[in-house]
């Protein structure tokens, strides 16, 4: 897809991180809400405030400071495993002057583990936005509105690489073209909010 700029979500995307996740929340949930399994699902490609605002609010709310640290202390030992090709993919793109950027609900905490891991993920990118960098989180198309401007570029000339629903609704919403990569969801879950709809990146050739 001819673009001037490439937008990656980070889990599931660049990393396949997704069913470590889902193993965090399904955790929590059994410990702290056995009776709401649908919030895994539900929560996918949104920030932690927004996780708060939505499941932990009112009586389950003195139960944030608990799943701030449980979720600090998962992270900081989760293995941050590229989705097949990614990386590549990110380099191939900026050898022809495509601009990249990161652009996940992660916050900076979640991301000084990525870059231990990864310690040259930031020379990747031109810019990496966080969850501290906007203020709506996906479906809203305020974070990759945000990304195109840090670029310098139109909407029209990005393009978006999502694995979730709401990422991908964020994408739409910011008339931006979006590939769906199939990490989490299946290609016919993805096919109606994506243009292109791959496995991973190692099929972005025959694409």
């Amino acid at each position: 897809m001819n673009m001037k700029a490439a937008l990656f979500d980070l889990d599931g995307v660049l990393f396949n991180t997704e069913p470590e996740y889902d193993r965090f929340w399904e955790g929590i949930c059994a410990d702290i809400m056995p009776d709401k399994p649908q919030m895994v699902k539900a929560i996918k490609g949104t920030t932690l405030d927004s996780t708060f605002e939505i499941w932990f609010s009112g009586p389950m709310e003195k139960y944030r400071e608990e799943v701030v640290r449980r979720l600090n202390a998962f992270e900081a030992s989760m293995p941050f495993n590229p989705v097949p090709g990614a990386l590549e993919y990110v380099r191939t793109l900026r050898s022809n002057g495509v601009l990249c950027a990161v652009v996940t609900s992660s916050n900076l905490i979640k991301m000084s583990n990525v870059y231990r891991s990864h310690p040259h993920f930031k020379d990747l990118f031109h810019a990496i936005l966080t969850s501290e960098d906007f203020s709506a989180s996906k479906p809203s198309p305020d974070c990759y509105l945000k990304a195109a401007a840090r670029l310098n570029v139109q909407p029209a000339d990005c393009v978006v690489f999502e694995d979730s629903i709401n990422g991908m609704k964020s994408g739409r919403a910011a008339k931006m073209r979006v590939v769906g990569i199939a990490t989490t969801l299946s290609k016919e879950t993805l096919r109606p909010l994506s243009d292109i709809q791959l496995n991973d990146f190692l099929e972005i050739a025959g694409a």
